[in-house]
This record gives C-alpha cells, sequence and structure tokens, in this order.
C-alpha cells in the first residue's frame, strides 16, 4: 500500500483524466471562452485603437487580425488536442516533454506569471467596484464622500478602495475555486451577459443619430490601396499585436480543452474565435464613433476619440448607463482573471505539491499572494517596472509550447502513458534523468533566450510582438535536432 502511494503521488482529483461524464463541453462552450478572452477593457481598447488611432486602413487592420486569429486557432488546436484526448491539464501535459520534476518547476513560471496577474487584475476589478459604491452613497448623499474618513488614505487606498479591494478578492476565490462546473457556467454567463450589454450600448450610441452615426461607420470602411507596398508593414505589426494579445492563453489552453467532448468540437470551438473577433470588432468601432459623435459632434480629430470603455462612460453624464456598463465591464474583468490568470495558477500550484493541496487549498495560496500583489501595485510595483520582469517569466511560454508540440506529435506520436505520467518510479516512460528530460531543458533555455532577447536588448524590441512565436520556433528546432540524433 505503502508503495503505490509513492509510486504514484503525483495524481491529484483535479490532475487526472477527466471522468467522461465531464467531458461536456461543445463549440458553444469554446465560442464562449473565446468570447471572455477578448471581451476585456484591453481588448476593447486594442481592437478599438488599431483601427481608429493609428488611422490604418481598414481592410489592413482586419485582414491582420484574421490572420493572428487564424495562427491562434491553429496553435490553439495543436496544444488543444493532447489534453482533449486524456483529459489532462497542461502542468500533467508538460510531464511528458520535461519530466516529472521538470514540469513541475518549469510549470510554475506559467503560474507565477498568473499569480501577478490576477493580482494586478483583481486591483483593477476592484476599481469598479469602488465606483459603484461611491455613485451609491452620492446618489444617497452627495455630501457624505466629503466627510473625512474617506480622505484617509493607506497604500493609495481610501476605506471605499480597501473594502472593494477585499470583497473583489474573496468573492473570486468563492467564485472560482469551486469546480470546473461552476467556472463553465461563469464562462457562458459572463459572454452572453458582455454580448448582451454591448448591444444595449451599440443601441444607445445608434439611435442617438441612426444618419450621422451609419454614415461615420461607413466612411472608416472605404478601402483604399490595400495593395500598397507601404501596407506591408502595418499588415505585420496588427497581426502580431493581435497575436501577442491571446498568446498567454495559448499555452495552458488543454486546462479547458480537456473538458470538450471530441476532435470535432475542439476544432469548430477554436474556429468560433475568429466569428468573436468579427463581431467584437463591429460593436467596438461602432460604439466609439458613436460615442464620440455623442461627446464631441464631429469625426474632425482622431485623436480625440476615446477608445477605453472606462473614459468614455466617464465623459457621459448618464448615471444609469454609468452603473448598467461598470457591471458589465465587472463581468468582463471577471471571467478574464478566471481564464487567463486563476485556473492556469491553479493547476500548477496543484502539479507543485499534488498530494498536499486541492481547489480550497490552493485558492487560499493565490488569495493571499494575490491580495499582497494587488494592495502593493499602485504604490511600488507599478513604480518599478515589474511587468518587464514578468514579461520575462512570460518568455518562457512560447518556448515550452515548441517542445511539447514536437515531442507530442513527431516523437510520442500523439501517444501517452496515462499510468507512467504520475508516476515517479526511475523506470517509468518520463522519469528521464532522475525527474528531469535534459535535452528538452537544452532546448526550453535556448528558446528563452531568443525570447527574452526582444524584451531586454533595445535593438531587437521591434520584434516584441513575436517573441513568443521566435521562442516556439527556435526551441522546437533544436529539440528536433537533439532528439534527431
Amino acid at each position: 500500500m505503502k508503495h503505490n502511494k509513492t509510486k504514484y503521488n503525483l495524481s491529484n482529483w483535479e490532475l487526472v483524466s477527466v471522468n467522461p461524464n465531464d467531458k461536456n463541453w461543445d463549440w458553444k462552450d469554446l465560442f464562449c471562452f473565446w468570447g471572455n478572452n477578448i471581451q476585456s477593457v484591453i481588448g476593447f481598447s486594442l481592437i478599438t485603437s488599431l483601427y481608429l488611432v493609428y488611422e490604418l486602413n481598414v481592410l489592413v487592420v482586419l485582414s491582420g487580425t484574421l490572420i493572428a486569429s487564424i495562427l491562434v486557432y491553429l496553435l490553439a488546436n495543436l496544444i488543444g488536442k493532447p489534453s482533449q484526448k486524456y483529459g489532462l491539464p497542461f502542468s500533467v501535459i508538460l510531464r511528458c516533454s520535461l519530466g516529472v520534476r521538470g514540469a513541475k518547476y518549469f510549470g510554475l513560471c506559467r503560474g507565477f506569471v498568473g499569480i501577478f496577474m490576477f493580482g494586478i487584475q483583481t486591483y483593477f476589478l476592484s476599481r469598479l467596484f469602488s465606483f459603484l459604491i461611491r455613485i451609491a452613497i452620492f446618489s444617497f448623499d452627495n455630501s457624505i464622500l466629503d466627510n473625512d474618513i474617506f480622505l484617509i488614505f493607506l497604500l493609495g487606498l481610501n476605506i471605499i478602495d480597501w473594502l472593494s479591494f477585499v470583497f473583489t478578492i474573496i468573492l473570486q476565490a468563492f467564485l472560482f475555486s469551486r469546480n470546473h462546473q461552476f467556472n463553465r457556467s461563469i464562462i457562458r454567463f459572463s459572454a452572453v451577459a458582455v454580448y448582451s450589454g454591448m448591444l444595449i450600448f451599440f443601441l444607445v450610441v445608434f439611435l442617438y443619430d441612426v444618419k450621422v452615426v451609419s454614415a461615420a461607420f461607413m466612411d472608416i470602411f472605404l478601402i483604399n490601396n490595400f495593395f500598397d507596398k507601404n501596407n506591408i508593414a502595418p499588415l505585420i505589426t496588427v497581426a502580431g499585436t493581435i497575436f501577442a494579445y491571446f498568446s498567454i492563453v495559448i499555452l495552458n489552453y488543454g486546462d479547458f480543452s480537456r473538458y470538450v467532448k471530441n476532435e470535432n468540437e475542439l476544432k469548430k470551438g477554436n474556429l468560433s474565435l475568429i466569428l468573436n473577433l468579427l463581431i467584437f470588432s463591429f460593436f467596438a468601432v461602432f460604439i466609439v464613433l458613436g460615442a464620440d459623435i455623442f461627446l464631441n459632434k464631429n469625426l474632425e480629430n482622431m485623436e480625440r476619440i476615446l477608445t477605453n470603455p472606462t473614459d468614455i462612460i466617464g465623459k457621459i453624464d448618464n448615471t444609469g448607463l454609468t452603473v448598467i456598463v461598470l457591471i458589465f465591464i465587472i463581468f468582463s474583468s471577471a471571467s478574464t482573471n478566471l481564464i487567463a490568470n486563476y485556473v492556469p495558477t491553479q493547476n500548477t500550484l496543484l502539479n507543485l505539491m499534488p498530494t498536499k493541496l486541492n481547489l480550497k487549498t490552493s485558492a487560499v495560496i493565490i488569495v493571499l499572494l494575490g491580495f499582497v500583489i494587488g494592495i502593493f501595485w499602485l504604490p511600488l510595483l507599478s513604480q518599478i517596472g515589474i511587468l518587464a520582469f514578468i514579461d520575462t517569466f512570460g518568455a518562457f511560454f512560447g518556448p515550452l509550447f515548441g517542445i511539447m508540440v514536437i515531442d507530442y506529435y513527431l516523437f510520442k506520436k500523439k501517444e501517452l502513458n496515462n499510468k507512467d505520467i504520475f508516476s515517479k518510479e526511475s523506470h517509468s516512460l518520463y522519469f528521464y534523468s532522475n525527474g528531469w528530460h535534459i535535452k528538452a531543458i537544452y532546448s526550453l533555455i535556448i528558446g528563452f533566450i531568443f525570447s527574452a532577447s526582444t524584451i531586454w536588448n533595445q535593438s531587437l524590441i521591434n520584434f516584441y510582438s513575436y517573441s513568443w512565436i521566435i521562442g516556439a520556433f527556435v526551441s522546437s528546432l533544436v529539440y528536433y535536432l537533439l532528439m534527431s540524433k
């Protein structure tokens, strides 16, 4: 009995293969998944900025966006299939390529980035709650906020901000740590709710002046000189920017694809990313143009157009609409935090200590660390350039992807041993050299050097958007050459 415990002490109820009854996600769930990934304040600002602020040819922006989404679709299929087939999360599949110990520690790179971004995202999410509280207090009695207690700040936060932050982080821990079925419900609800909110906002700006808003929208879709050679650089820039936005979720996509019914549903669901981008782009651009007409009554100065939804509602003197939009932004921010930060962090922590952690205990760790990161974000972390170090850890993502894909498709021939993947026995397939696959680790480090160089080498900074792809290509090539000997 003791021997069996030691032999398979890398297992955990959350890490083992998904029960066949729980493999019930279809393409509609993945549509909501990809929808959640783009339905954020950052996604809204990014899309509208590309179309408006840089004044690029609309067809160039649309083409660049489609190229990026097709690339994400292909890569998501590659990394998602092993997890879909075996029902295992990213951190466990990684054991096959890096070894059971290598995956444990290098997988933490994803967890480190995830937990940091979880804390930062929680801080910004709490600001939305604090806005709602201030609106409620002001509506009740506009003199209350003048009291001295609201003018006392600790770490840049007053009592309302502190209450909002504590409430936000506890609420997320309560919702996110329940089970994957509940997370599925959150993803579904958020995607539908946010698109419904965008539809409402769309109708508000559209009905303000149907003729003027429609004309302004159609004007930006005039296609001029698309095949001009000067459009090549903008096309590449747009494609790289959009891909970089989605790249953070590609590596751990298996954490979600493991629940998909079959490969056909996986492919259809991933294809819905393109549909999501088209729908979201239409709503976002139309809302920004319509809001600008509503606020400024002109489109003469493109630099004055607001592309951040919170800035837009801040300029609109309508409390009811402001509250509604803030609520929808809360939905989108929370679901993005779940997908991009919480779940990947949770699975990497479970993989680090599979016999000691579960959904609840890992949630406590994430909450405590996220709390510290969140409260120190404004006064300290945002001032010291911490995001450059986070990006450095993120430079491992592309190389990890490259090694996993090449190893699974070319050397493992799409076959994994579901028993040995949880074994620490020296004769097991994935134990390699004391739990480390040396050739994979060497390839990973080489890929990381190339990827990280776009962050720290000023002469290569223009390739930053492609750091993920560069790292993936280099690591997979080195790994292929080493394993072919």
